[in-house]
């Protein structure tokens, strides 16, 4: 047998028995901090919007992003109609390497880990951005991110309270069914709406995290009152959207991405102007721009996912392995060689035919 380099591996199962040793909730916790100070070293890290391929389902997608240390990249799909064949809509795995030799330090999975980083960096950004003390949040569509998120601002900001709708009845009652059967989540209040509108009213923060490849209206200004933080999620793609274009040019709101250049081509300003003025969160966490001037403003993060948030995921991962080694497997993804340039001859040549025959 070739002998080779033991690259660490995460599989489902892999995320399972970490997230039941470490807990969903402190996982989130501890990536949001993860994710917050790569933040802080924006200047750091190479800076591009993904590369997607998109047709006329859905889009698959490569995010790259490096801190000149560490180079990390995700694969990532997103097919709302994957749903109606029994199959995920977003599917992810990524890849974490030494920029100083270029080997890979850690494969993973990013299915589960992309919608634990989702809901880390939206309630970060709520962290800084949502009037202090707002224990109430609507949730419209409850489909396969909506407990990641509720974990995630029940955790870090104290949400008490969730009001739910989903135009799908059985969404809102898979969702119920989740969230009861934490006990962490025991004193969680749920409240099934009838509509978006239903849903909004009272509520302080509006998560509005949907699936379908469309230019849709979930939120009218009518619906937005004075001092509502919107954590606008599911507009991710081109095409794609859920807040009216009013909602955004309205005075009296701001607007903060994670990457401009990204989010003008696949968020929710994508509906606008390439000259509109928008905040970056970077800028947010380093004291250049405030989250938010005064009680009453309405702020909307319009998240569309960055490739430095899979940075910190991976970053973290690869730490974890490390904490609790008992959980750690790796796979042969490296031949080792004693003559590093003969690859032919070390893994199919002359010696590895004789040891067979043998």
């Amino acid at each position: 047998m070739v002998p080779f380099i033991g690259v660490p591996f995460i599989g489902i199962s892999d995320i399972q028995r970490l997230l039941q040793r470490v807990g969903i909730g402190a996982f989130i916790e501890r990536l949001a901090g993860e994710i917050e100070a790569d933040y802080r070293r924006w200047e750091q890290f190479e800076k591009s919007a993904r590369v997607a391929s998109h047709s006329t389902v859905g889009v698959i997608e490569l995010m790259p992003t490096s801190d000149g240390q560490q180079y990390a990249f995700k694969y990532v799909n997103g097919h709302p109609q994957n749903t109606a064949a029994g199959l995920l809509t977003v599917t992810a795995f990524g890849v974490l390497a030494d920029v100083q030799t270029g080997y890979p330090l850690l494969l993973s999975e990013l299915t589960i880990t992309t919608a634990l980083r989702t809901a880390a960096m939206s309630a970060l950004a709520a962290r800084w951005l949502a009037r202090p003390g707002g224990s109430t949040m609507a949730i419209i569509g409850n489909g396969a991110q909506s407990e990641f998120q509720a974990i995630a601002f029940h955790r870090l900001l104290g949400v008490r309270a969730l009001r739910l709708y989903d135009t799908d009845p059985a969404a809102t009652a898979k969702l119920l069914r989740n969230l009861r059967a934490m006990p962490e989540l025991r004193d969680l209040q749920l409240h099934v709406a009838t509509s978006t509108a239903d849903a909004v009213m009272c509520a302080h923060i509006v998560t509005t995290v949907t699936a379908d490849k469309r230019n849709a209206v979930i939120l009218t200004p009518s619906m937005v009152k004075p001092g509502m933080h919107l954590n606008a999620v599911g507009g991710d793609c081109p095409g794609k959207t859920e807040l009216h274009v009013d909602i955004l040019t309205r005075p009296g709101t701001r607007v903060v991405v994670e990457f401009a250049p990204q989010s003008r081509i696949e968020g929710e300003i994508q509906q606008l102007p390439a000259n509109f003025g928008v905040t970056e969160f970077a800028d947010v966490v380093s004291g250049q721009s405030i989250g938010r001037a005064d009680a009453d403003e309405v702020t909307v993060f319009d998240s569309v996912g960055f490739a430095l948030e899979d940075f910190s995921a991976l970053r973290l991962l690869h730490q974890l392995l490390q904490e609790h080694g008992d959980l750690r497997r790796t796979i042969d993804l490296v031949p080792e060689l004693t003559n590093p340039k003969d690859l032919f001859g070390g893994v199919l040549g002359t010696t590895q035919r004789l040891q067979r025959v043998a």
